[in-house]
C-alpha cells in the first residue's frame, strides 16, 4: 500500500468535515423541529436565569434524553457533534501524517490533540 500524499490526506479531512457539520445540523434540525412542535411547553420565564441542569450538561445526561427522544437532548447532542468534529480533524490529521511516516507532523498533531482534549475535559468545570 502506498503513502497517501498531502492532497488525498486533504480531500479526506475536508470531506470528513463536510459529513461531520451536516450530520450535527441535522441532528440540530431535527431536535429543533420536535421541539418546535410541541405547543403544550409553558413558557419560560427569563427574568431569572436557571442553568440547564445535569440532564443537558453530562454526556450521560445528553445521552440519556436522546434515548427518550427530548427534543433539547437532541439540539444539545447535534451541538456536541459539532464540537467533535474538529477534535475528529485532528485525529485525521494525525492517522494520515502516521501513514506518510511524517513523525514530526504526528507529533505536532498528537500535541494539539492534547490541547483539545484537555481544554474540553477542563472546561467544563
Amino acid at each position: 500500500m502506498s503513502k497517501p500524499t498531502d492532497q488525498d490526506v486533504d480531500i479526506s479531512v475536508a470531506a470528513m468535515l463536510r459529513f461531520g457539520i451536516t450530520l450535527s445540523a441535522l441532528v440540530v434540525l431535527i431536535g429543533g423541529a420536535l421541539y418546535l412542535r410541541n405547543p403544550f411547553v409553558p413558557i419560560p420565564n427569563y427574568h431569572h436565569f436557571n442553568s440547564a441542569g445535569p440532564s443537558l450538561s453530562t454526556i450521560a445526561g445528553i445521552f440519556h434524553g436522546v434515548v427518550q427522544l427530548q427534543p433539547r437532548s437532541i439540539i444539545q447532542f447535534g451541538l456536541v457533534l459539532l464540537i467533535a468534529t474538529p477534535v475528529a480533524r485532528v485525529v485525521f490529521c494525525v492517522v494520515g501524517f502516521a501513514r506518510q511516516r511524517s513523525l514530526l507532523y504526528v507529533g505536532i498533531s498528537l500535541f494539539v490533540l492534547l490541547i483539545l482534549t484537555y481544554s474540553l475535559s477542563n472546561g467544563a468545570h
